[in-house]
């Protein structure tokens, strides 16, 4: 009996020790600094002397910065702009791509493979494609007779060129998503549905999308996250500008935190950015859940 409830208690906390590492570095680099920056939140913190205790100072301040108000707009016009974007091109991509084409295959690793490429990476490649002075296109269209496009100096071209960028490289990794929800929903009902004589579009609105619900929740709740924390790819590709036109949340607390060395400041906005993404978050959880 002692040999069993041995084994019994092996087995128990086995499972344990297999997640243990995953488990350990999630709370020494995710856990711990996210805990850190909630406690500099309320200091005043340079990085380099002693963090001072200042209460909801920072959050004050906070609420009467105009320009972080900006900002949030900016970030809100940008995630409204990807986020519709990014589904309705990767949901269409995917209903073509689960069809039975030529090439399929090869279709699927072209619009897949931007996703593989680092944010840093795609941003300088759009920078000599789109680049004013330098760039390709303006060079192609020079050789035509006409006068080269301030994609990077002008603040309408610039947000085009920035949310062209995100969808050339993220639309990809959405498609992947879309396909494995479509190709789990039962042929059967695609099949009725052609027997009672509905056409694609109809069976599309009423069998397609309904069964794709949980999938599209995920991932509009995904796209709503990225865009809300884009930075790499936008500091590579137009810096933030030109002026402050193409700067979102993440690049202003980088430049408040690093450049201004205002640690404490640039965490109170880390802190409310957190507070958005997880209101969102637990509003797409809760009418996934409410449609179970």
């Amino acid at each position: 009996m002692a040999h069993k409830n041995k084994i019994n208690r092996q087995k128990r906390i086995a499972p344990y020790l297999f997640l243990l590492p995953n488990l350990s570095i999630f709370i020494v680099f995710i856990v711990a600094p996210a805990l850190y920056g909630v406690y500099y939140s309320f200091t005043d913190y340079d990085g380099l002397n002693k963090a001072k205790f200042i209460g909801l100072e920072n959050y004050i301040e906070i609420f009467g910065d105009m320009k972080f108000w900006l900002i949030f707009k900016q970030t809100g016009i940008y995630a409204a702009i990807v986020v519709p974007g990014i589904f309705l091109f990767a949901l269409g991509v995917a209903l073509l791509l689960i069809q039975k084409i030529k090439f399929k295959p090869v279709f699927r690793a072209a619009i897949y493979w931007p996703t593989m490429i680092s944010f840093v990476v795609v941003g300088v490649t759009w920078k000599w494609i789109f680049g004013d002075s330098f760039g390709v296109l303006n060079y192609l269209i020079e050789l035509m007779g006409r006068e080269g496009i301030p994609w990077l100096t002008d603040p309408f071209f610039a947000r085009m060129t920035v949310v062209i960028a995100t969808l050339w490289c993220r639309v990809g990794f959405y498609m992947v998503i879309f396909m494995a929800g479509l190709q789990n929903i039962p042929l059967q009902y695609y099949e009725a549905a052609r027997i009672d004589g509905a056409t694609k579009v109809l069976a599309f609105r009423y069998i397609t999308l309904p069964l794709l619900k949980p999938t599209s929740v995920m991932v509009i709740m995904l796209c709503i996250i990225d865009s809300f924390k884009a930075y790499p790819l936008i500091v590579s590709l137009t810096g933030g500008g030109p002026g402050k036109t193409t700067t979102y949340l993440v690049q202003y607390i980088y430049r408040y935190g690093f450049e201004k060395s205002k640690l404490g400041y640039a965490s109170a906005m880390s802190v409310l950015l957190f507070a958005v993404i997880a209101i969102i978050t637990a509003i797409q959880f809760r009418s996934k859940k409410e449609d179970m």
